[in-house]
């Protein structure tokens, strides 16, 4: 198979993995005013540049991709509650599975077991 191939269905897996965990979680933002808007959108922005910066930039933004990330994690947890529902067995195998699978053809490009 080639390269581009295996990155795309180990892309895929990641996402189904991730789309398996999200299902579980639910984010209720409590709205008082502008500074607590601005904390919810602040750890959007936060995530999403960890991310950009962890997938596209690794080398050389690094550190501040896991930084950004972790702070935008606390800012999720500050600026709203966090309900995690019930998950069964078989969803949580699932859904490790496909991110460590996804993540396994995207790095390598070859599954060990």
């Amino acid at each position: 198979m080639s390269r581009l191939l295996i990155k795309i269905i180990g892309l895929g897996l990641l996402i189904l993995g991730i789309y398996f965990f999200a299902q579980n979680v639910i984010i209720f933002n409590r709205y008082y005013g502008f500074y607590y808007q601005f904390r919810a959108n602040l750890s959007s922005l936060a995530i999403i540049s960890g991310i950009f910066s962890l997938f596209f930039f690794r080398r050389e933004t690094g550190n501040l991709g896991w930084f950004l990330l972790a702070a935008g994690l606390v800012l999720v947890i500050l600026s709203g509650r966090i309900y995690l529902r019930p998950m069964s067995l078989w969803n949580l195998l699932m859904a490790l599975g496909s991110v460590v699978f996804g993540y396994q053809l995207l790095n390598t490009g070859k599954v060990r077991f």
